[in-house]
């Protein structure tokens, strides 16, 4: 008897598997073989998640709260969420108008599968998030991408968001503190984007703050519907517990916006993953209403480790790397050695070459800028521990002075 043979979407011909679960996928098959790898290509935080928010988690065990929740959220966390946008970010909140998701990603799914059109265009400046450009395409947007570069910190500047809008253009996605750049938008300069949206009342903004503990500014994080009260009414502010309290796997996101954007993203939702696991939901009612004392200590070993990387990168001839003022990745330029000839005698053309030959060669995944719209530039995660980092930047820097560069 035959089988029948799987006819995927035409969309799917266009949707790849996110740059760095590929990267960090490869680096673990090889560590399964017996290869010595370090890896900095996922964004994951590898501090532990809060003691109080662990036995959180555990009491709603328990007492047995296993059972399907509120589609948008247990009223706890919602209320929860509703007080922090309130205290940290001066943002108020109708309890219809904040909801939870299972990730920070799904929030981002819900309001483009909820939304856009065939044709709807998509703002998105590089480098960017992965799943920006994926889950515009997957939900029948087009991603218009706005290349940012080193000179403007690769942040999004009004004369770039002015040219980029048309009257197709349905969102703009604003990531502060960005992944993989880690930029972080002034209070300036979210006002002065915040001017050309007002002239643009068709455009609404997805604000992703998910990094939002994690800057080493001197001056405040601050985020667009904070800035601009204004455009309140067209702000999808979107954030989570995944980063700031060490709970990737937990897999909570939250949103807050509009009442009637807020109810069509819970339809969607409430036809795909219903419900996020009322265990996780209590957990992080605890990480925002409990002791934020690991905010503070988890930002000092950040900051520590961003020194050290960011230094430790610029140390190597041939790399140029920008201070990230948020986030955990730095971004560094590999342009210097496009062309070059590895001494395993592997051709580099591009950075994606470049990742692939360091991670066969010297046993450290990153995660190349093409993936993230923006090349030649790689990603290096420094969510890991400080020996680990010193030994990936010594690799690091051997692969770069092993690679043979073409008569100027």
């Amino acid at each position: 008897m035959s089988s029948a043979k799987l006819i995927k979407s035409r969309i799917l011909e266009r949707v790849t598997q996110p740059a760095a679960i590929v990267m960090t996928q490869l680096g673990r098959d090889l560590k399964a073989q017996g290869h010595d790898i370090i890896s900095l290509s996922i964004g994951e935080p590898d501090f532990d998640t809060p003691q109080h928010v662990k036995d959180s988690a555990y009491q709603e065990m328990l007492k047995g709260g296993i059972s399907y929740s509120p589609v948008s959220g247990i009223p706890e966390l919602k209320n929860a969420i509703r007080d922090k946008f309130l205290r940290e970010n001066q943002i108020e909140y109708q309890i219809d108008e904040v909801m939870v998701s299972a990730g920070g990603k799904l929030v981002l799914a819900n309001a483009l599968y909820a939304t856009l059109n065939d044709g709807d265009e998509v703002i998105i400046p590089t480098p960017y998030w992965i799943a920006y450009h994926q889950c515009v395409i997957l939900y029948g947007g087009v991603p218009v991408e706005v290349p940012t570069s080193q000179m403007t910190g690769f942040k999004l500047t009004p004369m770039m968001l002015e040219s980029a809008i048309t009257n197709k253009t349905k969102w703009l996605v604003i990531n502060s503190p960005g992944n993989p750049s880690g930029a972080v938008y002034s209070r300036d300069e979210l006002t002065a984007l915040a001017e050309v949206l007002v002239k643009h009342p068709h455009v609404w903004v997805l604000s992703d703050d998910m990094y939002e503990h994690l800057t080493y500014c001197d001056s405040s994080f601050v985020t667009l519907a904070q800035v601009a009260p204004h455009l309140k009414d067209r702000i999808l502010t979107l954030n989570g517990v995944s980063k700031a309290y060490a709970m990737t796997g937990w897999r909570v996101g939250y949103a807050g916006g509009p009442k009637e954007l807020i109810a069509a993203m819970e339809l969607v939702q409430s036809q795909t993953a219903i419900g996020t696991s009322k265990v996780c939901q209590w957990a992080a009612v605890a990480a925002l209403t409990g002791p934020q004392d690991s905010l503070d200590s988890n930002l000092v070993e950040y900051r520590a480790r961003r020194q050290l990387v960011v230094e430790g990168l610029n140390e190597i001839p041939g790399l140029t790397c920008l201070w990230p003022d948020g986030a955990f990745y730095a971004y560094p330029s590999c342009e210097a050695f496009i062309g070059g000839k590895t001494s395993a005698g592997q051709e580099i053309t591009n950075d994606e070459e470049f990742c692939m030959a360091l991670l066969r060669e010297q046993g450290v995944t990153t995660v190349h800028g093409a993936a993230f719209g923006l090349s030649p530039y790689f990603r290096v995660s420094y969510a890991a521990s400080k020996q680990s980092l010193r030994t990936a930047l010594q690799r690091i820097a051997a692969f770069c002075n092993s690679i043979i560069l073409p008569p100027s």
